[in-house]
């Protein structure tokens, strides 16, 4: 009896009886059933197409920045429990009062939203959003911060840093001051004003408009053009009229690759069309969902689709890469679609006479249907445009809201665009690229004698064209720094081990960090040794694949770059950022550190 006692004291019964425990089955039974159906619902992740690169950091790298998010999130929920803690203190709460009496309403910020940013991204918000003073060429003032007990906040300390600057878009070098643009930006100032103070569609449209939009048409070759003053809001405001110029974007599919810019993705978002995302680079994907498209039509109606547009970037800012243009042009010749190209940061970058990517690669401009890009990366203003044959614009012009809606571009930054072109283009004259009709658009006789307010000083090309030698050899120099700088700092990035992303002749070079902690010290460390760097992480990128970006400008020297790639070397060494599977590059690279 003592036994049986003893045993079905310590021993309890594996079921119990009663209500409890037959909820608690039937409970169970239910979620068993549940997760069995989530299983067989659950949708295959689709195999990647053969010609798709994923970007992948090592297994001890991935666990090392995996554990350390782990580590964020424990770090950050902690902390605010240990800050929930404190506040039921007596002088905490009169202190809280005391500090912000006037306080009034819910937070701006609540929930994981203001978590992370409290936590997480503060740790790590002095690489960003840097303050800079002065001109941005190939070197930059950067405005030094530090931590505020008071604010909270990161604050100015008056400490000016001169830094070699490695993070901005200035291709061609535009961005500084140089003795052809900067005189007549100055003179447009005294001329026309600072500001039009108007659209475009009511009285804001300038004669320097006009042969603005003229210049820019037959720089791209296309018949006709349209500017607006801000680079994001040409792809979000023009892209809903490419669609439909009534609005309605039903029974329209657009193609877009799945690395394209926010600005693109805003665009088609405005434009309620539907939305097919194709594998980033990938011709296979692309052409098998055109195929797709082609064949079975609108979902559920079978319907076929009023139009299909492709939408690319000539180079993917956070990748370095070129677009795969003419297999593009070939596939969307083949199933009857439109192509929308967004030269944002290959126009004026790249090709023999800085046209872009199309005149890089060969494809006539004919075979592009829209062409878009913007003026704040190689012409040192701001703005966007977009090109195409003369009853698209004229539609755009009528119709789309950046034009109806928005201020007109300045004087000053419309002359800015306008002499660079004219510098680049006088280059081309000069080498014989240039026919005489598009010389003749572009007037680049006021370039020649812009200077001296006559065409004194300029040499006669091409049956009569006045071209200046000064404002020729300014442009070639140019072109060609830039080209010579972004092959040599690209090479040098992959010879000294690190996994470099993109194209050669991309003036934009991305290298891998991949673990969170690395790409803020991989700022910090830079700035430390006077170099100016933009490291780019989660949201911009995926969270695991975060990566530094440097952009390359024709107004670098050699002497700059070599600086530059020196104190990179000694970091990477540092932060262990060697990441390159070239046994040979790595072993090179470590026999000189």
């Amino acid at each position: 009896q003592k036994a049986s006692m003893f045993t079905s004291a310590a021993v309890p019964p594996l079921f119990e009886s009663g209500p409890a425990a037959a909820a608690m089955a039937l409970g169970s039974l239910l979620a068993a059933l549940c997760l069995i159906w989530v299983l067989l619902r659950r949708k295959k992740v689709p195999a990647m197409p053969a010609d798709y690169h994923e970007l992948r950091p090592s297994t001890p790298l991935l666990i090392s920045s995996v554990a350390f998010y782990i580590f964020l999130v424990c770090r950050a929920v902690t902390l605010d429990l240990l800050d929930s803690l404190a506040e039921a203190l007596p002088w905490r709460k009169r202190k809280a009062v005391a500090r912000d009496p006037d306080r009034r309403g819910p937070p701006l910020k609540s929930g994981l939203q203001d978590l992370y940013e409290r936590r997480m991204y503060g740790r790590i918000s002095d690489t960003f959003n840097r303050p800079i003073t002065g001109e941005a060429g190939g070197e930059v003032t950067v405005l030094a911060r530090a931590w505020s007990r008071e604010t909270g906040e990161l604050e100015l300390t008056g400490e000016e840093i001169r830094c070699l600057n490695l993070g901005s878009y200035n291709y061609l070098g535009f961005g500084g001051c140089d003795e052809i643009c900067t005189p007549t930006v100055l003179k447009s100032v005294a001329e026309h004003g600072s500001s039009t103070s108007s659209t475009r569609a009511e009285c804001g449209t300038m004669s320097l408009h006009v042969q603005f939009e003229k210049t820019v048409a037959a720089f791209v070759g296309k018949e006709a053009a349209i500017t607006m003053g801000m680079g994001f809001a040409t792809n979000a405001t023009m892209i809903p009229t490419i669609v439909d110029a009534e609005g309605n974007g039903s029974g329209v599919l657009v193609l877009s690759d799945a690395l394209n810019h926010s600005s693109i993705i805003e665009g088609v978002r405005a434009s309620g069309a539907c939305v097919v995302p194709f594998v980033h680079n990938s011709m296979i994907d692309l052409e098998a969902k055109l195929r797709a498209a082609r064949a079975n039509g609108q979902p559920r109606t079978g319907v076929p689709w009023r139009k299909m547009i492709v939408i690319v970037e000539g180079i993917y800012s956070m990748e370095g890469e070129f677009c795969r243009l003419r297999e593009t042009v070939a596939l969307k010749k083949a199933y009857g679609a439109y192509l929308y190209l967004d030269e944002a940061h290959s126009i004026g970058a790249v090709g023999p006479s800085g046209r872009g990517v199309a005149e890089l690669l060969g494809v006539p401009t004919s075979e592009i249907d829209i062409m878009m890009g913007t003026f704040t990366k190689s012409f040192g203003s701001v703005g966007g445009y977009v090109a195409s044959d003369a009853a698209t614009i004229e539609t755009l012009r009528a119709r789309s809201q950046g034009s109806l809606c928005a201020t007109a571009m300045s004087p000053p930054a419309v002359q800015q665009v306008l002499s660079s072109l004219r510098v680049i283009l006088s280059a081309a004259a000069e080498e014989g690229r240039l026919d005489e009709a598009t010389a003749a658009v572009c007037d680049l006789s006021s370039v020649a004698g812009s200077r001296a307010g006559s065409t004194a000083g300029g040499s006669v090309k091409d049956g009569g064209l006045a071209v200046s030698p000064a404002a020729a050899r300014l442009g070639a120099g140019k072109i060609k720094a830039l080209k010579e700088n972004a092959l040599f700092f690209r090479r040098a990035l992959m010879d000294m081990g690190c996994e470099v992303l993109g194209d050669e002749g991309s003036p934009v070079v991305p290298i891998m960090i991949y673990h969170p902690e690395k790409m803020a010290l991989f700022s910090r460390e830079l700035l430390a040794r006077k170099i100016a760097v933009v490291v780019v992480g989660y949201p911009a990128t995926p969270l695991l694949l975060s990566r530094a970006r440097f952009c390359v400008s024709a107004a670098h020297t050699r002497p700059q770059l070599e600086y530059a790639l020196e104190c990179i070397r000694e970091v990477s060494k540092k932060l262990d950022m060697f990441y390159c599977a070239r046994p040979a590059a790595r072993a090179a690279a470590e026999e000189r550190n």
